[in-house]
């Protein structure tokens, strides 16, 4: 016969046997558990490649980017310094495009790359990204030159514009407004070179390179004319208005001698210095200019202002459209990531404080006239009403070669190697067999 106390000691051995197997056994799926979530927790950030000029990735480094990587631990993004030359960054990007696999993420584009790339089928469409309401808060232009085919492939991060500088001084000691016309340029210029110390009325880019395309563009848009109508591919170098603004540009030289003869190897830095050290009345360049002016120490400092290029009654004041835009490789492994990359970097606090400490300048409108950035850019309100002039280049596919032809050209019509009439012609018959018109 069994002993009770022994049947009972039995069954508080099994009960705590019993509490143990269930701890073990708790202790076990906990772990399980934790060691599932582990992974996640030290997983390695998702690394975005971004390729831009030497130049422009220092700004980039310090600001919005070390800004981005604070409020999103699981993202990095690294910056490939490339070539300071935009056109040798183009090639690096095509080069690895073309190669297949490109390593890049993120692509920042200058805005003639993109019908390129798009109609290669390099870039990720970005269309149903973002909305009609949100896009209306950039600029346009910048917008515009962001689709091919009805499509967008990018967003713009920083806007360009041409425009014509002004010694506002010296126009209002002489008693004229600002030039509205192309013979308003040329009378004050005149006036101004017989009456001042200035040497020249007018400087302008003229070397045979992709800046005489970009400044041709905006005279060409103030006598009417165009170069390609993207959307029908008609070319209208070989029209009259065409041949009007070359006239325009060669008389400058002779025989009203208010542009220099060695205007037609200009770029950019040479006009900005002639204009800085007070050598002319006129310049046409870029938005850059304007801070390297205004230093202490420069001749002119305070003494220049800003409009939209000059124009005929049968024309328009023409900005020709530069700036940088980003997209995403249609490679890339991380689509998903990129795109809140570019949420961050086009949003407008990201944006503002970019500008106040890069200088660039914007292109979402309100930032034009943003508190704090016209305390520190009062030239912005103005620089926003050039931008609403903005033209686009050629927004085609085939835009480095169409742009080459004309360059050729353009650049023996002012040189007097040939005369604008048959210069166009054969520079309006390549265009048209290349885009098989």
């Amino acid at each position: 016969m069994l002993d009770l106390e022994a049947i009972n000691q039995f069954r508080k051995v099994l009960q705590k046997l019993r509490f143990r197997v269930l701890a073990i056994f708790l202790i076990v799926v906990f772990g399980m558990v934790i060691l599932s979530v582990k992974p996640a927790q030290t997983q390695e950030p998702v690394t975005l490649n971004l390729l831009m000029t030497a130049p422009d990735a220092e700004p980039w480094k310090k600001g919005i980017v070390k800004d981005f990587e604070v409020e999103n631990p699981g993202i990095r993004i690294n910056i490939i310094e490339g070539p300071n030359a935009t056109d040798l960054l183009e090639n690096m990007y095509t080069s690895a495009f073309i190669l297949g696999d490109s390593p890049y993420d993120l692509i920042n584009m200058d805005v003639i790359w993109t019908p390129k790339f798009a109609a290669a089928g390099w870039l990720l469409d970005l269309t149903d990204k973002i909305t009609k309401q949100e896009l209306a808060a950039f600029s346009q232009k910048d917008v515009e030159g962001r689709r091919y085919k009805g499509k967008l492939y990018a967003v713009p991060m920083r806007s360009d514009v041409g425009m014509l500088y002004y010694r506002k001084d010296l126009l209002k000691e002489a008693g004229f407004n600002p030039p509205e016309s192309f013979d308003d340029l040329v009378k004050i210029s005149q006036s101004l070179q017989e009456k001042t110390n200035v040497n020249w009325g007018y400087v302008w880019q003229g070397k045979q390179y992709e800046g005489l395309a970009a400044m041709f563009v905006e005279i060409l848009e103030g006598f009417g004319g165009y170069w390609v109508n993207p959307d029908t591919l008609e070319v209208g170098l070989d029209k009259p208005q065409t041949i009007e603004a070359i006239e325009f540009l060669k008389n400058t030289i002779k025989p009203t001698e208010i542009s220099p003869a060695g205007v037609t190897t200009y770029q950019e830095e040479e006009t900005r210095q002639i204009f800085q050290n007070g050598e002319s009345v006129f310049l046409r360049n870029w938005p850059y200019v304007w801070p390297l002016a205004n230093k202490e120490s420069s001749p002119v400092d305070g003494k220049i202002a800003i409009k939209p290029m000059v124009h005929t009654k049968n024309g328009s004041s023409g900005a020709c459209l530069g700036g940088w835009a980003l997209g995403i490789s249609k490679s890339s492994k991380h689509p998903e990531e990129a795109w809140k990359a570019i949420k961050y970097f086009t949003s407008e606090a990201a944006q503002r404080k970019f500008i106040l400490e890069a200088g660039f300048v914007p292109s979402r409108r309100s930032l034009f006239t943003d508190p704090q950035i016209v305390a520190k850019y009062p030239h912005y309100p103005e620089l926003l009403k050039v931008v609403d002039k903005a033209v686009l280049r050629p927004p085609i596919a085939q835009y480095a070669q169409v742009s080459d032809i004309l360059q050729r050209y353009l650049s023996a019509a002012l040189t007097n190697r040939i005369t604008p009439e048959v210069a166009m012609k054969n520079a309006a018959s390549e265009t048209r067999q290349l885009l098989g018109r």
